[in-house]
């Protein structure tokens, strides 16, 4: 396992292009994505694919589907892969610029075999409105680390399970890791802003307190809203407004207490908060996840 010294709040790394990398630590590094990325290939394929009919590639416009909450979930993943990317380059001694340019395209890599699986699907296709979610996703890290070399509004994810994985389990998930990755009524995605990064050092606002906007839907069991709602499920999107913990904020001396807080700031926390839908209205939520 590979232990990060993670960015956020450190000193910006000169860039110097008479640098070496390390080489024992980019080829650790190339093999672990080869060995990672043939992993994660195959696993995708099994959990989406294993039981679908195959056609020839072909595009497929979902935009209108899920209340968009696909595409979501690919701002967030190749947020955090384009992240992990940059970092891991800078771990092995690349140059801060190239480190952020190369590792930025990390996400946009790792989502497009997502698209190219979706193509050969009779039921759905490759969707244009994912590929540019992706490459969002993607640029949103790399115009942070240039424009502050540290990540200062994170993306987060946060799940709980519900109902409606009960009305069509194998679209939406039969057993709690499918559930997690298809059933959209129980994501939440969030904009994790750390407000102190936006303060002078002086200022007594406490740097670890962040605030974070959420977006989530429920009520959506078929992914076309005319037979969603033909078939009497209540399709709404959800917004939220809620604190949040800077983890960055608490890494010390220790690398695998850096490297905890780091997996771990992908995740919004239990926390109070407040929420909006068309169908109910303001709702308060004591604790939140």
């Amino acid at each position: 396992m590979l232990l990060l010294q993670p960015m956020q709040g450190m000193a910006a790394i000169p860039d110097s292009t008479n640098a070496a990398p390390d080489k024992g630590r980019l080829l650790l590094l190339g093999s672990g994505f080869t060995v990672g990325y043939t992993a994660m290939l195959v696993s995708l394929n099994k959990a989406w694919y294993s039981d679908q009919e195959r056609t020839s590639f072909h595009f497929f416009n979902d935009n209108r589907q899920w209340k968009q909450m696909d595409k979501a979930g690919h701002f967030w993943g190749a947020f955090h892969q384009s992240r992990a990317g940059i970092d891991l380059l800078r771990w092995a001694g690349v140059p801060d610029k190239k480190a952020i340019w190369y590792g930025g395209l990390t996400g946009i890599i790792l989502q497009t075999p997502i698209e190219i699986f979706d193509g050969f699907q009779s039921d759905y296709g490759a969707s244009v409105g994912d590929a540019i979610a992706n490459t969002v996703g993607s640029a949103a890290v790399v115009a942070q680390e240039l424009a502050w070399r540290e990540v200062r509004i994170m993306p987060k994810f946060s799940f709980q399970t519900t109902r409606y994985a009960e009305e069509r389990p194998n679209v939406l998930g039969s057993t709690l890791p499918e559930q997690v990755l298809k059933d959209y009524n129980g994501q939440t995605y969030w904009l994790s802003v750390n407000v102190g990064s936006f303060l002078k050092e002086e200022s007594r606002y406490p740097k670890w307190l962040s605030i974070a906007v959420g977006y989530g839907a429920q009520g959506m069991v078929y992914n076309d809203p005319e037979l969603n709602k033909v078939r009497g499920f209540n399709a709404r999107r959800q917004f939220y407004l809620s604190p949040d913990l800077n983890l960055m904020h608490f890494k010390g001396r220790s690398k695998v207490l850096n490297t905890t807080l780091y997996m771990l700031s992908i995740i919004k926390i239990p926390a109070p908060a407040l929420e909006y839908n068309r169908t109910d209205g303001l709702r308060f939520h004591p604790v939140y996840f």
